[in-house]
């Protein structure tokens, strides 16, 4: 076995690996995973995790794991590959991911978020997400439009405050939080680490609040953070903390790898006319569309591991205590089992293998709600608008991490149906 950590790697790896957090491959990162794929695993990958403040803290080194088999095998084997991110954990703003927990404490703790995140729950919001995402269309005129900040960041802040019945003053700051913590803002260490406290300062403040009127058995509404409170499995709750971290969770994951991905669908729909009239003529092809886009180009480019033991991949040696860099996205585009991965094709027999949301325990809890936000997005906009077509300005990447791949601003022109036409 060979371990790339010491002399040996070739220096084209070692250069691609270096490029791996760079600006150029977070806006446009596939090329530069087909060229690395033939060296991995490879070792050297630096970069930070969520919650951890660049210029502040150390970048975590790691080492890449780009084919199919390897990323998904690796995922699957939360033994092996510990979730468990103690850089996180110490962040000043720690949440409660389960995809940063291992079992048994991640079966507890899902088992009792399931209870208030419920597959049910979720089914009852369509009618409302559709309301919503039509309101918002609604508003908007002919002509051109930003529509990151109109719609793609706004629709799930608006829908994560409301399942969470807060406020709609809150859904100003959701975007600040989120992008902030994911790292796909460029701030200031002193800028990013105000807006962790503020965001863990108002979840423990409203939270705390919540669970006192709950104790004096003050009536509730109902939303995602009273159905929390309440839910117990096997005569065990989450406790006040753990609450506190998911609610945080749901700002920092749900709204902005949601965010991204209803850009990248917008961006797909106006990039591809042709598809734009397919889906059109054809509404049931939304779904295998919003799958393709997540395979093609979803926003979740990797999460770190940390090996519990040593262990051989691909014939290099990784041992206990190295992080481990899974690239689902890399995954999605491995020709092996993406033929001509670079393709969008909605017809592909196997979208459903494509590893965006996960797999295995830490496949996404709230990648159901995604999915329906983006096919009301979809539909929505196919109904109301003629023609949807990319702006004048060009479109602009996300830069700052490669958490997340997608834009920071997308210029769209939308044409609205006239009246008394289809």
């Amino acid at each position: 076995m060979q371990n790339s950590a010491v002399p040996g790697a070739s220096r084209e790896a070692e250069a691609l690996v270096e490029a791996l957090p760079k600006g150029d491959t977070i806006a446009s990162p596939y090329a530069l995973y087909e060229k690395l794929r033939p060296h991995c695993p490879a070792w050297g990958y630096r970069d930070y995790p969520p919650g951890t403040v660049p210029d502040a803290d150390e970048p975590v080194t790691a080492w890449v794991l780009l084919d199919y088999a390897q990323v998904s095998a690796a995922a699957r084997d939360h033994r092996v590959f510990s979730s468990r991110d103690p850089l996180q954990e110490q962040s000043s703003a720690p949440t409660l991911m389960l995809v940063n927990h291992d079992n048994p404490e991640h079966d507890r703790l899902r088992g009792i978020v399931n209870m208030a995140f419920s597959r049910r729950r979720v089914e009852a919001l369509e009618p409302w997400v559709g309301d919503i995402v039509n309101d918002m269309l609604s508003r908007l005129g002919d002509g051109e439009i930003e529509v990151m900040e109109a719609l793609a960041a706004r629709i799930p802040a608006r829908i994560m405050v409301g399942l969470l019945g807060l406020p709609d003053e809150v859904v100003e700051k959701f975007r600040h939080w989120a992008t902030a913590f994911m790292l796909s803002a460029d701030l200031s260490p002193a800028q990013r680490e105000a807006s962790n406290r503020e965001l863990v300062e108002y979840f423990t403040a409203t939270v705390s609040r919540l669970h006192a009127a709950l104790d004096k058995g003050e009536p509730l509404p109902d939303s995602l953070i009273t159905a929390l409170l309440k839910a117990e499995v096997e005569g065990e709750r989450l406790t006040l903390d753990e609450i506190i971290r998911f609610c945080i969770t749901l700002v920092v994951a749900g709204s902005e790898t949601t965010a991204f991905l209803l850009g990248n669908l917008l961006y797909n729909l106006a990039a591809m006319p042709d598809m734009q009239a397919r889906l059109a003529a054809d509404p049931s092809l939304i779904d295998a569309f919003i799958d393709e886009s997540l395979r093609h180009g979803g926003p979740p480019q990797r999460l770190f591991r940390i090996a519990t033991q040593d262990v051989e991949v691909g014939g290099k040696l990784i041992r206990e205590g190295e992080w481990v860099a899974l690239f689902f996205a890399a995954a999605n585009h491995d020709p092996s089992v993406f033929p001509d991965p670079s393709k969008f094709d909605i017809t592909r027999p196997n979208l459903n293998r494509q590893l965006t949301f996960g797999v295995g325990i830490h496949h996404c809890l709230g990648s159901a709600l995604a999915r329906m936000e983006g096919r009301a997005l979809v539909a929505a906009v196919l109904g109301s608008m003629a023609e949807i077509a990319l702006g004048r300005e060009a479109p602009v990447p996300q830069r700052a991490s490669l958490l997340n791949h997608g834009l920071d601003r997308l210029t769209l022109r939308f044409t609205r149906h006239r009246k008394g036409a289809a």
